[in-house]
């Protein structure tokens, strides 16, 4: 027969508050049902229990786990007393500190409303810490600083003029009508004529804008981007207690439809040199592996598009990695800032990666194979996953969007062969909606390239999961009936939802401002190049005893010698900005001035003492006198090299 409830009675800093229990409760259960009652701010581990105000028995409610109130010999109508302390306050927010296996969370709560007991097993992974869309900025145009191209492009109008018709146009000269009124840059019939078929970044920005505010209806302004949300919204409003113990519609996501991106946050990509490229691909040729580079340049307006933009590509940095002949694991990155630094004193950036897909057709004559074509895949699933987390790590600032941010301008290229068995560059951007996906750990790459899985609510175990929610996901496609269908996107939907697709090029002359190359570059030990002192001596025009100053004033614009240098740590923060202005400008006045620097000639005295040495003066007996001494002088140098020991 079960017991009559009883009724408690608790008193605290904030007040009192009575509670109706169940004698045979455990005082662990109770944890809910006070929080409930006490201030937001409150410590669930510091929460402790006491049978007098002052002076008496205190005991933290998480160490009496299998105490029940009968036990204590309670009665209806007793008083308790509790005790606790507040979470600390960080820039006016409050933040709770990481629980630990003898506490429990303050969200205390599971679906079916039981407590999460101090001795549960917590989440390996993490849950998200991206900041939900409900954390928006108030008045982004007013605090958010974009790129000084963003700005360039906003003050544009973008309209694309069209010259007067003869056929159709009735007026004078200075007149206007619709047949020659300049055309918005998002016109479709524009677009189509040539052949555009993304549309830019300000051009996506110009159209939403215009359906979100209109001046002829005096509203409030409102930031016309929105990114894309598909994670349980934190802070509900509804007062429940935090995912995975609590949620409600106001917080779960909603279902999501996939549908190409209409827009493209970049238009172009464009390699200042062949040679950049060419470098790059030495590695494989010499090699066999694939090889990655990250991809160093800047952003400017492309006039091709309206209101575009293209990435300017200037130099390839190879980070540590472990290559193979069908892919490449990349390694840890120690220097990874150093080089980020370099390239901003140079007045660049990382713009994107690039990375080879090439196998050898085997016909020797240089002809590789397709395997990317309109009937397999251009970006793997793999591919995708991995270009969408570069991209959620550089995303786009922008005062058009209510969080700040929108998007990114990351690109990704691939090298692999063309129809032709040539070797070619295709340039991608993944989509915000796919890159949102990869974050809320929606989906998972495939075995099979061309689909992307869609992840479920269970572990690999079978127990529910606690790190992620997973909603309805949809795609839309055309039948074999030529009517736009909605399909399921469980288990599996085609990753060209995922990705757009960039153009690419190079210009008419070559305008890179790293106009040397033949510097070893970085981590390429695997083929036998390495960067060592006698590599800079030999670049420099340093020999021996002999310096020649003017040739390492004009071999310094080499991105990798840059780098090398920044890490030697010789040169003084001054003196590598000049070496960094010298190496940009090419100004042979500033690189004389830079020769007289305390830190050059530190350089140039190790460099002599370590650095490249003069050749030996060939002897007369080094070279065979005719094609019948040459096997007698190997017999001698065969000779020379047995004598010679090893120990």
């Amino acid at each position: 027969m079960s017991s009559k409830p009883i009724l408690l009675r608790f008193e605290s800093k904030n007040g009192q508050f009575r509670l109706t229990v169940n004698p045979s409760t455990e005082f662990p259960d109770l944890l809910s049902k006070i929080l409930d009652n006490l201030p937001k701010d409150v410590d669930s581990r510091t929460l402790t229990l006491s049978n007098k105000p002052h002076a008496g028995e205190d005991r933290l409610l998480s160490s009496l786990k299998g105490v029940a109130i009968d036990r204590v010999s309670l009665k209806h109508g007793d008083k308790l007393y509790i005790k606790y302390k507040e979470q600390p306050q960080i820039n006016g927010n409050s933040t709770a500190p990481p629980a630990t296996p003898s506490q429990p969370h303050n969200s205390t709560n599971r679906l079916n409303g039981l407590p999460i007991l101090p001795a549960e097993d917590l989440p390996v992974v993490p849950l998200p810490s991206a900041t939900s869309p409900s954390t928006t900025i108030k008045n982004p145009w007013e605090v958010v600083k974009q790129s000084p191209l963003d700005e360039q492009l906003d003050k544009k109008d973008g309209k694309i003029p069209r010259p007067r018709d003869p056929k159709m146009c009735k007026h004078g000269l200075k007149g206007m009508c619709d047949y020659c009124m300049p055309l918005e840059p998002f016109a479709p019939k524009y677009l189509e004529e040539k052949k555009i078929k993304h549309l830019s970044f300000h051009s996506h920005l110009r159209k939403v804008n215009s359906a979100t505010n209109k001046p002829e209806l005096k509203s409030s302004y409102m930031p016309p981007l929105s990114e894309p949300y598909y994670r349980v919204k934190r802070d509900c409003p509804s007062g429940h207690p935090q995912w995975p113990e609590g949620i409600c519609t106001k917080c779960q996501p909603s279902a999501i439809t996939l549908q190409p991106q209409p827009f493209r946050m970049v238009d172009h990509v464009e390699f200042a040199s062949p040679g950049i490229v060419d470098s790059f691909l030495n590695f494989w040729r010499l090699g066999g592996a694939q090889r990655i580079g990250y991809l160093y340049g800047h952003y400017e307006e492309y006039t091709e598009v309206p209101l575009g933009i293209k990435a300017v590509v200037e130099a390839i940095y190879e980070p540590p990695q472990v290559d193979e002949i069908d892919g490449c694991t990349l390694s840890n990155w120690e220097n990874e800032k150093d080089v980020d630094e370099v390239a901003r004193l140079c007045g660049l950036q990382k713009v994107g990666v690039i990375f080879t897909d090439l196998i050898d057709a085997g016909t020797g004559d240089g002809t590789v194979v397709c395997k990317r074509h309109m009937d397999s895949y251009y970006l793997s699933s793999l591919e995708v996953t991995f270009s969408a987390r570069l991209q959620a790590q550089h995303p786009k600032a922008t005062k058009w969007s209510d969080t700040g941010r929108f998007g990114s301008d990351f690109v990704t290229c691939v090298v692999s062969g063309d129809e032709d068995g040539g070797i070619a560059i295709s340039s991608f951007q993944v989509s915000n909606s796919a890159v949102e996906m990869v974050q809320a750990d929606l989906i998972e790459p495939s075995a099979d390239p061309t689909v992307m899985l869609v992840r479920g609510n269970e572990e690999a175990d079978g127990s529910q999961s606690r790190t992620r929610y997973i909603p309805e996901v949809f795609y839309r496609r055309i039948n074999e009936y030529g009517a736009s269908v909605q399909e399921n996107a469980k288990p599996s939907f085609p990753v060209e939802y995922l990705f757009v697709t960039l153009t690419h090029g190079f210009p008419k002359e070559a305008s890179s401002i790293f106009n040397t190359s033949d510097f070893p570059i970085e981590n390429r030990e695997a083929i036998g190049e390495g960067q060592e002192l006698r590599s800079v001596a030999r670049k420099l025009g340093v020999s021996g005893g002999r310096i020649e100053g003017d040739k390492g004033v004009r071999s310094i614009a080499d991105f990798h010698l840059l780098c090398f240098l920044h890490g030697m740590g010789i040169l003084s923060k001054d003196e590598e900005s000049l070496l960094y202005h010298v190496a940009r400008s090419h100004d042979l006045a500033e690189g004389f001035q830079l020769l007289n620097t305390p830190g050059w000639a530190t350089l140039l005295a190790i460099l002599q003492e370590t650095g490249e040495r003069p050749p030996k003066r060939p002897s007369p007996a080094s070279f065979p006198a005719a094609e019948d001494d040459y096997f007698d002088n190997s017999e001698q140098l065969a000779k020379r090299f047995k004598a010679a020991s090893l120990k």
